[in-house]
């Protein structure tokens, strides 16, 4: 799964995804420097693992991940192509979510695009680009669905009328997400691939030191309400330098400071959260790891994600809730106190399950 972190130029994307994946994106004072996107792997943390692990002795860890890209500043026009636009919305197309970056601290020594910071102001100028773009997507698509619709085939008349319903949302200035529609007309829209479907995160980056309930925080909070959107703050330039330190400094650092995960924990975890996914565990000696699913997959769903001879000779799943599992001690242990279940195809995963699979092929 794909997170697109975008945001006006100087609004601190890079440093962000820097201390992300530490992957050493450029970070310069002017627009433009991100021109291909920048993509990292991030592991979602998961106190977890190491306890399974140490329950089996088992040595190798895989977190679950998601990826994120880094896209390079949108400005005024982008829709139309200015400040190499088109190339930045087609990177926005391919990402499952939005991460929006938005700059909440005043600081003369870094440039502005509008020469001074009004967050709320920002994030219309991205989402008015988005939504133009979205716009002349779908004026194409109702062009393309009446000329279809002359061969006397009704089906095209059910998409005409999610279209037209997107087109009024837009037009008004709304993203597409925010129009209501049924389970089949959602599955309609999202085949039209639009920019403003997407889920967003707001990131209000304050200054290091900074008050995290600031105005312009303040600001971003009540706009992130009026959309149902999520948000985080956080110092992208601390949590960079945080990051860059070794674990057991970064530990030391977070205690004295009285903070048990990071502003970049909390990020991925609400990424995770935001794109509908959840994980399930396996644990042996040899490896203990999270599975990444999409919330309500099945049994034999679940296991194909393991391989899919899983799935295909699915027998049942035996399962044992995480925190119940180390409790007991071991999976035998477990099991002797009745506490692994038998499920078997339409088992629904839930989070923290720790499952071995039983199949056939």
């Amino acid at each position: 799964m794909k997170l697109g972190i975008v945001g006006l130029p100087n609004v601190g994307k890079s440093t962000l995804f820097n201390a992300l994946t530490q992957a050493g994106a450029e970070v310069a004072n002017y627009p433009f420097c991100t021109i291909e996107p920048n993509v990292g792997v991030v592991g979602v943390p998961d106190e977890r693992l190491p306890k399974l692990a140490a329950l089996y002795n088992c040595k190798r860890l895989v977190y679950a991940t998601i990826e994120f890209v880094d896209i390079a500043g949108l400005v005024k026009g982008a829709s139309k192509g200015e400040g190499l636009g088109n190339k930045f919305l087609s990177h926005i197309r391919e990402v499952d979510a939005i991460l929006h970056v938005v700059r909440c601290f005043g600081d003369d020594n870094i440039t502005h695009v509008d020469g001074d910071v009004d967050p709320v102001r920002d994030i219309e100028t991205i989402n008015l680009e988005l939504i133009l773009a979205d716009l002349d997507t779908i004026t194409r698509r109702i062009d393309k669905t009446k000329t279809a619709m002359k061969g006397g085939d009704k089906k095209y008349l059910q998409e005409l009328e999610v279209e037209q319903k997107l087109y009024d949302a837009l037009a008004d200035g709304k993203p597409a997400r925010s129009v209501k529609l049924t389970d089949e007309e959602q599955a309609i829209a999202d085949s039209f691939f639009l920019l403003t479907t997407k889920k967003v995160i707001y990131c209000a980056n304050i200054a290091e030191g900074g008050d995290p309930d600031n105005d312009y925080v303040k600001a971003v909070k009540a706009f992130a309400e009026g959309e149902n959107s999520e948000v985080i703050v956080l110092c992208a330039q601390l949590e960079a330098e945080l990051a860059a330190l070794p674990a057991d400094e970064r530990e030391m650092f977070m205690e004295e400071m009285g903070v048990s995960c990071s502003g970049l924990d909390q990020l991925v975890k609400k990424s995770y959260k935001l794109l509908g996914l959840m994980s399930y565990l396996t644990a042996g000696e040899k490896e203990t790891r999270a599975w990444t699913i999409p919330i309500g997959t099945k049994a034999p769903q679940a296991a194909g994600k393991i391989h899919s001879d899983f799935e295909k000779g699915f027998i049942r799943a035996e399962i044992v809730d995480c925190d119940t599992l180390l409790e007991c001690g071991s999976f035998n242990a477990a099991k002797e106190k009745g506490k692994v279940r038998s499920e078997g195809k339409d088992y629904v995963f839930r989070e923290g399950d720790v499952v071995l699979f039983r199949f056939n092929v």
